[in-house]
């Protein structure tokens, strides 16, 4: 598999027999790989305007399971199955070790992935994301919401006028398939739910023993607690921390320029 120039193109790898990832694949086959994977109910196109901000490198955007193009319900939604899964495009598409780029539950897999084969991961770079926690009520209660949304939407206008027009309800919005009867969502309330259960404990040990060049970034009004952030720093083994002014939970789609200025700092030093 080659990552050719020009726009994103997408592709699919089967990792498991009833499992496909959908990939995008952006800029020149011979340079540095970069993967990224994209938060809880998110898609990898959310970071595709990333991806172009790092011509240089030859990035993969992989849609995690039970997301975008991914195999819907899949029967296995632990750790270790999205692990697998970014072990076997990693191995499959681009030459390791890589540079590993994942938000939110993104960047939760990507710590895994680092601490279960640091020999494909050379740096390791960390948006709003921890070792783990929440709990099964917030995590029902965020069911709820998705569960909540008047589906199919008839159009794009009424989706919008439903989710509102924050950055990340306008890539939720932008991400809607178009089906027959309408717009759907490209996940399920109820896999969603499953999958931040399965991140409810913390993988300290994971963390504590990655010894890759970490880049840990928090936005300004992100979901996490400041003595969590400095807690989930200092028991890393080398990493550089960066909080983007401003910058939400979604740092990626509304602290943009900081949050390329802090990746591409950390990649061509």
């Amino acid at each position: 598999m080659t990552v050719t120039h020009g726009p994103a193109r997408s592709f699919l790898i089967q990792t498991g027999p009833e499992v496909t990832i959908n990939c995008y694949a952006l800029g020149p086959a011979e340079a540095s790989p970069v993967v990224i994977l994209h938060g809880l109910a998110g898609s990898a196109r959310e970071f595709i305007e990333t991806a172009r901000a790092l011509p240089e490198f030859q990035t993969v955007l992989v849609e995690l399971r039970g997301h975008g193009g991914s195999t819907t319900r899949p029967g296995d939604l632990s750790r270790e199955a999205f692990v697998a899964d970014v072990v076997r495009v990693t191995e499959t598409v681009v030459s390791a070790p890589v540079t590993l780029v994942g938000q939110s539950m993104g960047g939760h897999t990507a710590m895994l992935v680092a601490a279960a084969r640091p020999d494909l991961v050379s740096r390791l770079v960390l948006l709003e994301s921890g070792a783990g926690g929440g709990n099964e009520a917030g995590n029902d209660r965020m069911g709820d919401y998705f569960r909540s949304w008047p589906l199919p939407f008839p159009d794009r206008a009424a989706a919008r006028a439903f989710l509102g027009d924050a950055p990340l309800e306008r890539a939720w919005v932008e991400d809607l398939e178009e089906r027959p009867d309408g717009l759907w969502p490209r996940f399920e309330p109820d896999i969603m739910v499953a999958t931040m259960n399965a991140m409810v404990p913390s993988r300290w040990d994971e963390w504590e023993r990655i010894t890759a060049p970490a880049l840990v970034v928090y936005g300004e009004h992100g979901m996490f607690a400041d003595g969590d952030r400095s807690e989930f720093c200092e028991r890393g083994v080398d990493v550089q921390r960066v909080d983007l002014a401003g910058g939400s939970h979604d740092s990626h789609l509304d602290a943009f320029d900081s949050w390329i200025a802090a990746l591409r700092g950390f990649l061509l030093p």
